[in-house]
């Protein structure tokens, strides 16, 4: 009797995380699954020295506001969690407004492909994805408009996933991906017919310089379209919990430092561009954003436990746990920013470069 009974409880456990890791799996299924959960560049070994590594920036915050620092910060964020976002996300690692009768994928892709509406692209143009991560957007554009997306993204691993997906979905003759800084891209002046960034900017320790290189690579008349993380004017700073929400997303995002929603067209006006549209997204009547963080709750303590198990049994690195936590409390901030409407991760502001700019003279 004992024995049948160890056998049935062996029996549920083996189909408990069956059913977890494989039935509710991850959040596409042709994305990563948790048992190939990994550091991407960091070797597994070192998964939890860089997490305390990361996490000690913020013991130091200034530092992390020095340019110099930034990249080597946002690449080890990038290497901790790209595929957690992945496994537990999808390939878009980005938000998008609610669509009512629309899956949470429908509702992400149909947000992509208004980006590229946005700057009028057409099929056969050179555009450029600033902040690629992945590619989840890169790919939906390249279908959508038949544009040649040019991705950037600091993180190597990143760079091979991207190509990865791009083969799988036959659009790799569309959807090029560059390992680089966005702060110093590796393109040619005037060499791009449209851009656009995704909540990717955010990421930058001073808008004016990626908003300038973006500038540089664009040709004359072209358009260039960003999706900002701000606070709102909501925010008060003089509100202890409101500067615990920012804080709090801004250590779990790897952000130097939010921006107000009020800086955004005055830093890209000082960079030459000329200010087509602003507007933040999320605004109503537009269904709430953060609506998917709420609903996931049962799925973020799933991932927990599944990810608990992979890392016990030696599977999952060391360290995954951790940032999977942290991960998990992002969420809340992210949530209680939505809720209070303090913060909006969609402030979009459309861009076009001039034909005579008038800080270049002409002959």
């Amino acid at each position: 009797m004992d024995s049948l009974a160890l056998i049935c409880t062996i029996a549920l456990l083996g189909g408990g995380i069956y059913w977890f890791v494989c039935i509710l799996g991850p959040a596409e299924q042709k994305g990563k699954r948790a048992v190939d959960l990994s550091g991407g560049s960091i070797s597994a070994e070192k998964v939890q020295d860089n997490y305390n590594q990361y996490w000690s920036f913020f013991r130091r915050p200034k530092e992390i506001e020095k340019t110099e620092n930034v990249p080597d910060f946002v690449d080890t964020f990038y290497n901790l969690v790209t595929d957690i976002y992945e496994w537990g996300w999808g390939q878009s690692f980005h938000f998008s407004p609610a669509v009512p009768g629309k899956s949470h994928r429908d509702a992400t892709r149909l947000h992509e492909e208004m980006a590229v509406d946005l700057i009028s692209v057409a099929p056969g143009d050179r555009i450029l994805d600033v902040g690629c991560g992945v590619g989840g957007p890169m790919r939906a554009i390249a279908a959508h408009s038949q544009a040649k997306v040019v991705g950037i993204t600091i993180n190597e691993y990143q760079v091979n996933r991207a190509k990865i997906h791009n083969k799988k979905a036959g659009l790799d003759a569309l959807c090029e991906v560059v390992c680089g800084n966005f702060l110093e891209m590796p393109f040619d002046d005037n060499s791009f017919d449209g851009a656009y960034s995704i909540e990717a900017t955010c990421h930058a320790p001073k808008l004016e310089e990626v908003y300038a290189e973006v500038y540089r690579v664009l040709k004359p008349g072209a358009l260039y379209v960003s999706y900002e993380w701000v606070t709102t004017d909501k925010f008060n700073g003089d509100d202890a919990e409101h500067v615990e929400v920012i804080q709090g997303i801004e250590r779990g995002d790897a952000l130097p430092g939010l921006r107000s929603y009020n800086e955004i067209a005055e830093t890209a006006r000082k960079v030459g561009f000329e200010v087509v549209r602003e507007k933040d997204l999320a605004s109503p009547p537009a269904e709430p954003w953060w609506t998917r963080l709420k609903m996931g709750r049962i799925s973020y303590w799933r991932n927990h436990i599944v990810i608990t198990v992979l890392a016990a049994l030696g599977i999952a690195p060391k360290g995954t746990v951790d940032v999977h936590e942290m991960l998990f409390k992002t969420a809340d901030y992210l949530t209680r920013g939505g809720d209070s409407g303090i913060f909006s991760p969609m402030h979009m502001i459309l861009c076009r470069k001039p034909h005579a700019p008038s800080h270049e003279t002409s002959s």
